[in-house]
This record gives C-alpha cells, structure tokens and sequence, in this order.
C-alpha cells in the first residue's frame, strides 16, 4: 500500500476528495467550481511534491478570532491555500485508520456526527437512575504536548513512516507567524487546521479505550467528555481515573465547565439538555446565545446612533445576521457552515428553549426601534418583524420535523 502522502499527487484521490465533501454539502457551487479548477489544473502538485519529498511548510500564520458568544479571543492557525487545500484531502485519507478509535469517541470519524453521541448516551442511559461527570479540556488542541503525541502517533502510523514522518516536521516546528513577526512558541496541534481533530484523537485515544474495555458509559467529542456510573460513589472513581489521566497528558481542564449531575436533574452534553425521552438545548447554550444577541443589540445601537440610521435599517441588519447565525442564509458562505439549525434541529424533541431565544430576540430586534427594552417594545407588531425578514426559530424547527416526516 502506498504512501497517504504519495497519493497527495494523485488526481483521482483528488476527484474522489471533491466528490465526497459535494455529496455533504460542504461546498456552494462556487466554491466547488474554483476547487474542481484546481484539480483540473493540478496546483496541487507543487505542495505535494514538497512533502513528498521530505520538505515542510513556511510557518502556519496564528490568528486571534472572536469566540462564538463570548468576547473572549481563541487561538487557531492557517497555513497558505494549497497547503490547507492539501492538508484537507490529507485529513479525508486519515479515515483510514478510523476502526483504530474507540467507540466511544465521536469527533473525527466518518459517518460519525455529534448527534450520535447524544442520541447514544440517551439510549444507553434510558430508564436508569444514573449520575453523570461532564468536563471540557482547555485549549485542547494548541495544548497536546507533541513530545507526548509523537510516539501516540507513530505506532498508530507504523504502517507509513512518510506520513508520520510528516507529521513530525510539521508539529515539531515551533514557528508561527503573528503580528508579521516569526515567533517561537508550543502550539499543539494547532486548531484550525484540518488535520487536528484526527490528531487529537490519537491523543486521547488510550482514555477512551480504557473507559470502554471496562464497560463505563463515557463519550467524548474532541475536548468535550462525559461520564455515567451507577452511584455517587463510583462516579467519583471515574472522575479521578479521568482526572489522572489528563493530568499524565499535561491538559487542564476548565473549572467553571465541571459538572456533576445527579439522576433527578437532565444532564448537559455538547450544548444539548437531556432529561428521561426529551432533548431541548442545553441552558448554557441559550445563555451564550443570550450574550450575543445583547452584545449585537449595543453595537447596531450605537452604529444607528452614530450614522444616524434609520431603525428599520438596524432591525433588518440585525434580524439578517441572526438569520445566517441560526440557518446560513449567506448565498457567498462557503460550504455547509455550523449553524443551530444544523447542530440541535436534527436533535432536540422539544422547542421550549428555541422559544426562549426568539423571545429574547423579538424584544431585543424592537429595541433598536424605542431604543430601550420598556413596555413600547410589545406594541411593535410581529407582523413588523417578519416583514423585515425575521424567521422564528420555533416555526423553522417544526417545519424542519413535517418535512422530515
């Protein structure tokens, strides 16, 4: 068998690589017309050809971007065009070594979706009174030691020592590019390349191993991890087995994102709520999504106030951005973009917590009208809003359900 690396220079693992990302949807017509160009024309010999041949890439370029539904700053990495255009096909060919994860593990795995993960936790926890541990790895991608990931990664790949060998030039090289400045820095795998989910999956791998030859209930999602157990007791055994493990890893978990549930309150995985048959969004979710409509409201109020703008002119910027949040109306998005119509519609059995939101959006869309959230802000028409573009949360998800029936 050759080389995943080798085959990089093959036109038909290229072929097959846009006929599967246009079978998932993950390109507009565009996107796949500048993409089916480039493999047409073959730029992306030159990249493969440097590889190959033992070269690596320029430093990846850091970028600092906004967190979705925080203000807070996260770290990912870039590198040139084709060569993330190469590392994405790079990534389509590590399914290969798929059946290598446990079952239990559910980032980065064909066929797999987020979804699987809390439909299976339900079904493996249904009609039993169970507690539950949920935590969260900080900065788990730009924090995997590669001293600890490199041997992970070449018994894995031991079956090709010119993929691995790849691997190495790449994650041992400390460069990255940032402010125009070369720096030296740890960065992990670095988040943002197509190439980390698998690669933090091997990090982890002997974890979820562990957890599922001795029959425990546990299920992660990149940094994202829960666990079950009969009793209290034995719940706390399981943390600190897990705890120990992630501490022999050098990864932190985050604090404030522990979680212990008890078999009387719904648990909370992975932005979803689940409580005995129903699934509904998770109440942190609707909490940052809170935050970011509140914050969009004051910046579109003080771009109105400053430009003088007309209030319909704010509500319908305001009701267009929300509407590419929740169902990526964008007709220039590149690909099947991350939506909440996407993450919870296929999911959730309930729409108490989408009626939440468009609530809280209604009010702070009407807002940039009066100017302040008061009694004036019922008396604008619903009829107002939809005219302007708004589409209901609710109503968009019990269309998605009738359609699916």
């Amino acid at each position: 068998m050759s080389s995943i690396i080798e085959q990089l220079a093959s036109q038909q693992v290229w072929e097959e690589f846009l006929a599967y990302r246009l079978k998932k949807g993950r390109f507009n017509w565009r996107g796949f017309d500048e993409a089916d160009l480039f493999v047409e024309k073959e730029e992306y010999l030159p990249a493969a050809r440097k590889i190959i041949g033992g070269g690596q890439f320029a430093p990846p370029q850091k970028k600092l971007i906004n967190k979705m539904g925080s203000d807070k700053k996260r770290v990912v990495y870039s590198y040139g065009s084709e060569e993330m255009s190469l590392l994405k096909a790079l990534s389509f060919l590590l399914y290969r070594y798929d059946d290598s994860f446990a079952s239990n593990c559910y980032a980065f795995r064909r066929g797999v979706r987020a979804s699987d993960a809390v439909l299976k936790v339900r079904k493996l926890v249904a009609g039993r009174r169970l507690w539950a541990y949920k935590t969260d790895i900080h900065d788990y991608f730009n924090s995997i030691p590669i001293p600890l990931l490199l041997p992970k990664l070449k018994s894995l790949l031991s079956d090709d020592p010119a993929l691995y060998e790849f691997f190495e030039r790449m994650l041992s090289d400390d460069r990255a590019e940032f402010g125009g400045q070369i720096i030296h820095e740890r960065h992990g795998v670095m988040a943002g390349l197509p190439t980390a989910p698998f690669l933090a999956d091997v990090y982890l791998s002997d974890v979820d191993h562990y957890f599922e030859n001795k029959g425990v209930i546990y299920a992660r999602y990149s940094d994202d991890i829960i666990i079950f157990a009969e009793d209290e007791q034995t719940l706390q055994e399981h943390k600190r087995t897990l705890l120990r493990f992630l501490a022999e890893a050098s990864l932190e978990v985050n604090p404030s994102k522990e979680r212990t549930f008890t078999p009387d309150e719904p648990f909370e995985f992975l932005g979803f709520s689940c409580h005995g048959d129903e699934i509904d969004v998770g109440p942190s979710s609707i909490e940052k999504m809170k935050g970011k409509i509140r914050r969009k409201t004051r910046a579109l109020l003080r771009w109105k106030k400053r430009k003088g703008i007309p209030h319909e002119k704010a509500m319908e910027r305001m009701i267009t951005y929300f509407n590419r949040k929740f169902y990526d109306t964008d007709p220039e998005a590149e690909g099947r973009t991350l939506t909440w119509a996407r993450w919870y519609f296929p999911v959730i059995t309930t729409a108490d917590g989408l009626r939440v939101i468009d609530h809280y959006l209604q009010q702070c869309i009407r807002t940039l009208k009066t100017g302040r959230h008061n009694s004036a802000t019922a008396r604008i028409p619903y009829e107002t809003l939809k005219n302007l573009g708004y589409r209901s949360l609710v109503h968009e998800y019990y269309t998605f359900k009738n359609d699916r029936q």
